[in-house]
């Protein structure tokens, strides 16, 4: 196992003990607490578990070789991953939410509410801090790794700590103002909801663009042209065609060079190109230069 598959499975494991641990105090802490917002809250934790091991299972895929029937490698399966994720995200904001609606039309019909005791208050407050953590922990390996299974998985994270946020002040409120403001309670269980299904969605789309082969952004691919067009020989980088499978890209570009070059003369001008693009971009970079006489 490479040194970023291993900063991968340490920080979900990680992140499955805390989501193991904050699922079991919340859910306590909402059903003695009478809080219908923690209880939620939990929930969310526990789709967290499930989204840490379907990370797990997608660099366990991902990490095969190339093989005869893949080409490319198995970098896709992180996307799926991640797809799989904002999947789990939405339905799980849309369950929270329809909920909330319950509750809040109960209140309005003059349906009685318990108030939330304040150990469901101090449940969210850890959880503020705990995913909070664990969010900044798990983006930090996912950038380092360039790995958007693990960065979907930090923004499941971020999105559980900004739940707990939107319950912390619910039930402050709920508790503190009085009984005609219980309501925040499943008030901020729909913030949450909202918080959550914004979250799935950026994930959603980032995964489905690249499933859908979609070029690197305009920066990146102004940079691998004034890359390519500073290496001696090259006289006029186009043709440039870009995509991520996974943690990695793939670059297909081509290249004029003076026409009065012998073959290997050629051939050393596209090799320096391969190897400059490998040091900006990693050893795994897939890349094919196609050269071409300049007239």
């Amino acid at each position: 196992m490479d040194k970023a598959n291993q900063k991968a499975y340490r920080i979900t494991f990680i992140g499955i003990v805390i989501n193991i641990f904050l699922a079991g105090i919340k859910l306590l802490a909402g059903v003695f607490g009478h809080s219908g917002a923690i209880i939620a809250d939990a929930m969310h934790s526990l789709s967290d578990l499930t989204t840490d091991f379907a990370v797990l299972i997608g660099f366990k895929g991902a990490e095969k070789p190339i093989d005869k029937t893949h080409d490319y490698g198995h970098g896709k399966i992180e996307t799926l991953v991640a797809v799989f994720i904002g999947v789990i995200l939405f339905l799980v904001g849309g369950k929270i939410l329809v909920q909330g609606l319950r509750d809040v039309a109960a209140f309005l019909r003059g349906g009685g509410m318990l108030p939330p005791k304040w150990f469901a208050c101090l449940a969210a407050g850890v959880s503020i801090v705990m995913k909070e953590y664990l969010f900044q922990k798990t983006v930090a390996v996912g950038q380092d790794i360039k790995s958007p299974a693990v960065i979907a998985n930090a923004w499941h994270h971020r999105s559980d700590a900004l739940s707990s946020v939107a319950v912390f002040l619910g039930i402050a409120g709920a508790i503190f103002l009085g009984e005609s403001w219980r309501v925040l309670d499943p008030l901020a269980a729909m913030g949450v909801s909202l918080l959550i299904m914004h979250a799935a969605f950026s994930v959603l789309k980032e995964s489905l663009n690249e499933l859908m082969e979609a070029s690197l952004n305009d920066e990146l691919e102004d940079e691998i042209l004034a890359i390519i067009g500073n290496i001696p020989g090259v006289k006029y980088p186009h043709n440039l065609k870009t995509r991520k499978i996974g943690r990695n890209i793939a670059i297909d570009i081509h290249i004029k060079v003076s026409k009065d070059l012998n073959i290997k003369e050629a051939h050393n001008i596209s090799t320096s190109v391969e190897e400059t693009l490998r040091h900006r971009f990693g050893k795994d970079l897939f890349v094919s230069v196609h050269v071409e006489p300049a007239l």
